[in-house]
């Protein structure tokens, strides 16, 4: 089995899980790590903290073990989640 631990910043734990959820995980665990099941896949959030940059400008930031049956089905899940957390400024 492939895995890659990923980080994401500034955006809400839940939106991250729901984008599991839209790809056809299955939330297992209601607690950390939280869990998804799909298809020949694996995602695990694994903590959350806050960062900050300055006095003012805090962010959070979650880490997330993805993982697949091959590093193609990786590359694969991976690429379609991170079209879903993909913030255009303006």
């Amino acid at each position: 089995m492939a895995e890659r631990i990923l980080e994401f910043r500034g955006i809400n734990r839940d939106h991250l899980g729901t984008y599991f959820e839209e790809l056809g995980g299955v939330l297992t665990s209601n607690t950390f790590p939280f869990v998804y099941d799909g298809e020949g896949w694996r995602a695990e959030i694994l903590s959350e903290e806050e960062i900050s940059f300055t006095k003012t400008f805090i962010v959070n930031a979650i880490h997330i073990r993805f993982a697949a049956e091959s590093l193609a089905e990786l590359e694969q899940l991976i690429k379609k989640y991170r079209y879903k957390t993909t913030r255009v400024g303006g």
